[in-house]
């Protein structure tokens, strides 16, 4: 990142770029994988930064998070094993954990260095997820763990960095192949797939590899703030019908969850899926 006066400009997209004031630099280190980054802005509060790319911050991480989460295990109705790919801040995990249906999340992360700075740094991210006693933490390729696993997860969320440097290979058809073998019948892959307006090509790559596999193969959206460039796009995958759960039975089972989300709502979920005409013509 380059500083401006107090401010940190990130440069993710070519004809693109954010900037965000920069008070405190709380933790810049580098690891074997990447380099890993902590510092506050007012609005954000603390923010983490890998190779120079915000990942998460305190104060709109909870929309990402909620949608990759509430969205595939509320549709499937009876989720008990879940996989997160990724996630090593652990804020995927929280939400995985707030559902008390869910018996087991196994949870592979490629850098032992995210999880422990973000126990440090961000402790609100995780709030406590890691010592949950359902939750298995794998340091792991997440690919390589994608091939070997023997399978069985109802929901599978793939919690990657952009598609370069280690989460380069969670974007590849071979990734997905082994990932839909990695279902449940009626299991439902969902991944992080950028911006589109800026992002496009990443999102009709991974369309194009979920419709060879997928009977139900789509994307749905939110606005993340910090992820910069319009609306975010999260792939769903599934042979299974959880996209077409009616309204009344998302409202019946969001109750029962007891949730209290800051972004997601049984309307918003079903929302989510009404796709801008630009993001349409980005399907295959």
């Amino acid at each position: 990142m380059t500083k401006l006066d107090g401010w940190t400009l990130e440069r993710l997209h070519a004809d693109h770029a954010q900037a965000l004031r920069e008070t405190r630099v709380l933790y810049d280190s580098a690891t074997e994988h990447q380099r890993l980054r902590v510092f506050e802005n007012p609005t954000f509060g603390r923010i983490m930064t890998l190779d120079d790319v915000v990942q998460v911050t305190e104060g709109d991480n909870y929309i990402y998070h909620e949608m990759l989460t509430h969205v595939p295990i509320l549709a499937h109705g009876t989720a008990k094993r879940v996989l997160i790919i990724g996630g090593g801040d652990g804020g995927m995990a929280r939400e995985v954990l707030r559902h008390a249906t869910v018996e087991h999340v196994t949870m592979v992360e490629i850098d032992a260095g995210v999880v422990e700075f973000s126990k440090q740094y961000l402790p609100a991210i995780s709030d406590g997820a890691f010592d949950d006693p359902r939750l298995k933490l794998v340091i792991a390729d997440g690919a390589a763990f994608m091939r070997d696993t023997a399978g069985g997860f109802d929901v599978i969320i793939v919690d990657s960095t952009d598609p370069v440097g280690p989460g380069e290979v969670l974007f590849t058809d071979t990734f997905y192949g082994h990932a839909q073998r990695a279902l449940t019948p009626g299991g439902i892959l969902v991944t992080q797939n950028g911006v589109p307006f800026v992002q496009g090509d990443e999102l009709t790559n991974t369309m194009r590899a979920f419709r060879a596999l997928f009977a139900d193969a789509t994307c749905y959206l939110a606005t993340v703030p910090t992820y910069a460039g319009g609306p975010m796009a999260f792939g769903w995958g599934t042979n299974g019908d959880a996209r077409q759960v009616p309204l009344a039975e998302l409202e019946s089972r969001f109750r029962t969850a007891g949730l209290t989300p800051g972004y997601y709502t049984p309307e918003v979920h079903k929302a989510a899926f009404a796709l801008p005409g630009y993001v349409a013509r980005l399907m295959p």
